[in-house]
């Protein structure tokens, strides 16, 4: 079977030939890459991906298929999907169908057979920029219309991907353990499933809701979730956290680690390229340990402005920058990484429970 030709345009200029599978329809976005070997099904199913066409370092990609467990929302979550090469018969026992007929089921293009090694290169030297999949014959007219569309840093993504309606995770009658309220800026699953493996009942809410609103849960800790886009753009939820940071314990990972620090004065910046993987070494400064984490941010806490009462507690060893904070007086911590992994270490698990006994200690 023949398949149409596509390329993907980048702001620069730049631009990388392919075949599509997967939906075909253009489609924009930042483009941005990510270094984990596996776990494609929940890259694509994160929400903090929303907005961004992703491209896997890994070469094939769909080779043990699309299964029923490793989702990591509802749907996929990437504006766009770019790959060395698409596996069209995948190998695994759990397999339910193949990477296009899932990308296809939902509407998201792909394209594949670009020189993915050439295409990182050129983030990692000049940094995260728009991007453009189309299967229009002329590049530059595709160019010109990507210029008049809306950056990735002007749109509020958590808006787009946050519940709707509040619900609670695996519901149980039996269960008695600390109850959490979890502002979901754009959540994934293993972050509910954590908590609730660790005896919690986890009630996920808007990302709107109001401090009033949480509390009205009577929660005995609150969670601030991932999620996409720039924190600059989320004042609503900056003041939410303000109000609720001295009533509960609480908890924040990636943007909700950057929200907390900005209710506390901090500053973010973006980030050249980003961390997005399952391989980057963060230290622990208290212990001295070294951490093997997943991540998935373009934005970071400005060191410098941690005031407050907070300190920085964790560092990325390959930047240097801010990857964990913790309150002096308060039981309030945060990470920039990602402990839930989906895809990626487990090693850093322990902070779930780190959260749960604090929370029990405050009840």
């Amino acid at each position: 079977m023949l398949k149409k030709k596509v390329f993907l345009a980048l702001e620069d200029g730049s631009v990388y030939d392919g075949y599509s599978f997967g939906s075909e329809r253009e489609t924009y976005g930042e483009v941005v890459f990510t270094t984990s070997m596996t776990g494609y099904q929940e890259v694509l199913t994160d929400p903090s991906f929303a907005g961004q066409i992703v491209v896997p370092t890994y070469p094939m990609i769909g080779n043990y298929g699309i299964n029923e467990q490793d989702y990591e929302s509802k749907k996929i979550q990437v504006a766009g999907f770019v790959v060395r090469e698409e596996c069209e018969i995948p190998s695994h026992g759990l397999s339910t169908r193949t990477l296009h007929e899932y990308l296809q089921s939902q509407d998201i293009p792909g394209i594949a057979g670009v020189d993915t090694r050439a295409l990182v290169r050129k983030i990692r030297s000049s940094g995260v920029m728009m991007g453009i999949l189309s299967l229009d014959e002329d590049p530059q007219k595709v160019l010109a219309q990507l210029e008049e569309m809306p950056r990735y840093d002007s749109i509020d993504f958590v808006k787009e991907v946050t519940t709707k309606d509040v619900f609670e995770w695996e519901p149980s009658e039996e269960r008695a353990g600390p109850g959490i309220a979890l502002l979901d800026s754009g959540t994934k699953f293993n972050i509910m499933r954590s908590l609730h493996r660790l005896g919690c009942s986890v009630t996920a809410l808007p990302c709107t809701t109001s401090a009033v609103d949480v509390m009205r849960l009577n929660p005995d800790g609150i969670f601030f979730s991932p999620g996409p886009g720039d924190p600059a753009l989320l004042d609503y939820l900056i003041g939410t956290i303000r109000e609720l940071v001295e009533k509960k314990p609480v908890m924040g990972i990636c943007l909700g680690h950057q929200l907390i620090g900005r209710a506390f004065g901090a500053q973010t910046f973006k980030l050249k390229f980003g961390h997005r993987g399952a391989n980057h070494p963060v230290k622990d400064l208290e212990t001295g340990r070294v951490y093997i984490t997943a991540q998935n941010h373009g934005y970071a806490i400005d060191a410098d402005t941690v005031k407050s009462g907070l300190e920085v507690s964790h560092i990325n060893l390959n930047d240097g920058t801010v990857e964990g904070m913790k309150h002096r007086d308060l039981p309030l911590f945060t990470i920039q990484y990602h402990s839930e992994a989906s895809p990626g270490p487990l090693d850093n698990m322990y902070l779930f429970e780190r959260f749960v006994e604090m929370v029990k200690q405050y009840m």
